[in-house]
């Protein structure tokens, strides 16, 4: 069998595929969030927790209303995007003029109100979600086996994140959006509704963390504290992609995953803290990070 530096072929592109499903996640997440800082200057530690509450719709959406998988992909993130609407309109509008502690705050109290009315309900143990049928099964590579419910996911992710990325940077409304941030007043006086812009913004922030739980329910294990596991390590791939920076969330996510799943294969002590000491070595050389602007 070939091996390169030790490993064989087959399991070094086994852990480059978990490297890259885990970076399609930390791209969908990150971009998030990377939008509702970069757009609403809010730091949402919510993020997590709507990353769960996707899972656990998708979950409930089965087992207690027999939805599909394929309903449940659309229901589930919107459900999760009317409850980011709601949170912004009732809590968060009233802390964008304050500092930037105030929202982290919020958010971080939301969080762990939400994980731990999950935790009550449901315990901390997993919940499997049933696989559904068009995700069974794989193909056969040659050099390695390629399931399909890993495949899809990270064509989801890339092709959610880049859809984001042009709407943004590239149309009328990414440009209403950019400009409602840099001067409002301005921006209203042309007759654009502001205020609904920034709640639909926070909306679909939070509706692409829900979107990335319902990626994420067939292949893990349902529970509600799987937010607060991930949810870390994507701030970090914010801080080093730059924060708020939309194209510097999705390619570092993809790439601090691969990074992962290299350090997985040949340095195994170190695969759960490469994301921080390369946050750390990123923070020191380039502060803004890879992707953001000195100010």
């Amino acid at each position: 069998m070939t091996e390169i530096f030790g490993v064989p072929l087959q399991a070094l592109f086994g852990q480059l595929l978990l490297g890259l499903v885990n970076g399609s996640f930390y791209a969908i997440l990150s971009l998030g969030l990377a939008i509702i800082f970069g757009l609403l200057n809010i730091i949402n530690f919510t993020h997590g927790a709507m990353y769960m509450l996707g899972a656990f719709l998708v979950w409930m959406g089965l087992n207690y209303f027999n939805i599909p998988y394929g309903w449940a992909l659309i229901l589930a993130p919107l459900i999760v995007g009317i409850v980011g609407v709601i949170v912004e309109r009732t809590m968060l509008q009233w802390l964008y003029k304050l500092d930037h502690l105030y929202g982290l705050l919020l958010t971080f109290g939301l969080a762990l109100m939400i994980e731990g009315v999950f935790r009550h309900f449901f315990g901390v143990s997993g919940n499997p979600y049933q696989t559904p049928d068009f995700l069974r099964g794989g193909a056969n590579l040659g050099f390695m086996f390629l399931p399909y419910s890993r495949a899809w996911v990270v064509l989801a992710s890339v092709v959610v994140c880049l859809a984001t990325w042009y709407v943004i940077e590239r149309t009328k409304l990414g440009s209403y959006l950019r400009a409602a941030t840099e001067n409002p007043k301005l921006v209203q006086a042309f007759g654009v509704n502001v205020p609904l812009m920034v709640t639909l913004t926070y909306g679909f922030g939070v509706l692409l963390a829900g979107f990335a739980g319902v990626l994420a329910a067939p292949i893990i294990q349902i529970t509600p504290l799987m937010g607060s596991n991930l949810i870390i390590v994507v701030f970090a791939v914010v801080v080093i992609g730059g924060m708020g920076s939309i194209l510097g969330s999705i390619v570092t996510g993809l790439a601090l995953g691969l990074v992962e799943g290299l350090t997985k294969v040949y340095y195994p002590q170190f695969s759960d803290t490469v994301v921080f000491m390369i946050m750390a070595i990123v923070l020191l050389l380039r502060p803004a990070g890879l992707f953001g602007k000195e100010k």
